[in-house]
């Protein structure tokens, strides 16, 4: 009886081995994968001017147009400034994130009716930007080493092959999100398309689509995407107009004081 025991529990062992040895398999190219979109070339340094449009049922489109000022400092750290121009209600507004390595951040929101900078608290990145279905989560940097990564397989974005990636939180509580699967082209290492996921649904929340890339002085850009809240049915489209890279922009733009003041930023924008 024990050398039954012995020889079933011996079968079962080989039969586990190559699920196991698939699933290491599957963690170690999506981590690869997730590493090479992370590090894929963008530049030391990008300016952009843009329209956001905001469309749901029983409303007329609202747009709002901004720029973007963001600079590389390597090692994890990444420096961006957002500043709305119009319409009036939402003109000067402006956003500055500081990722740093690691899970570390800090934001700042600037209201102009109120003249104040206001720092936004880390517990606040599920709620909304300006608005839009842009959590402030999305806005920051979030390094390969934040998640597990698995690579699932091949997924067609029309006529695209791309590759199947999902990252889950490894500390679930530095995310509003528990899972992400991202559509990655793999010849311009964009995800085409992510589908957003929390706690209260087996289905995807949110999902990111691009529908327009161009490389734009050697660097593969995105255009156009949307956001689209898939429980409400409200989008927030981002279309860029106007994109610039390596301008040597200065690190004192990015401060709290400066993000009162835009008339420094003018000279960079493109």
């Amino acid at each position: 009886m024990r050398s039954f025991q012995l020889l079933r529990a011996m079968l079962l062992c080989m039969l586990a081995m190559p699920l196991a040895g698939h699933a290491d398999e599957a963690a170690d190219a999506g981590r690869r994968l997730a590493e090479a979109v992370y590090d894929a070339p963008n530049g030391d340094d990008l300016a952009s001017r843009a329209k956001m449009t905001l469309t749901e049922k029983g409303r007329d489109p609202r747009e709002r147009e901004m720029y973007s000022l963001a600079v590389d400092r390597g090692r994890g750290e990444r420096w961006s400034l957002t500043r709305f121009t119009s319409p009036s209600d939402i003109k000067g507004v402006g956003l500055l994130t500081k990722d740093y390595p690691g899970d570390e951040n800090d934001q700042w929101l600037y209201l102009p009716a109120l003249d104040r900078v206001r720092r936004v608290s880390s517990s606040r990145k599920g709620g909304r930007f300006v608005g839009s279905d842009i959590f402030f989560e999305d806005l920051r940097d979030r390094e390969v080493s934040m998640d597990s990564h698995r690579l699932l397989g091949e997924g067609n974005i029309g006529k695209l092959v791309c590759k199947l990636l999902e990252s889950i939180p490894v500390d679930p509580d530095n995310s509003v999100y528990t899972k992400r699967i991202s559509w990655v082209h793999p010849q311009t290492l964009i995800p085409l398309r992510v589908d957003l996921y929390q706690a209260h649904s087996k289905e995807p929340v949110k999902r990111l689509s691009v529908q327009r890339i161009k490389k734009i002085q050697g660097f593969w850009t995105v255009l156009e995407s949307t956001m689209e809240d898939l429980e409400s049915g409200h989008v927030t489209r981002i279309s860029q107009d106007a994109v610039k890279y390596n301008q040597g922009i200065p690190d004192r733009l990015f401060t709290s004081q400066a993000l009162a003041d835009d008339s420094a930023e003018a000279a960079y924008r493109p």
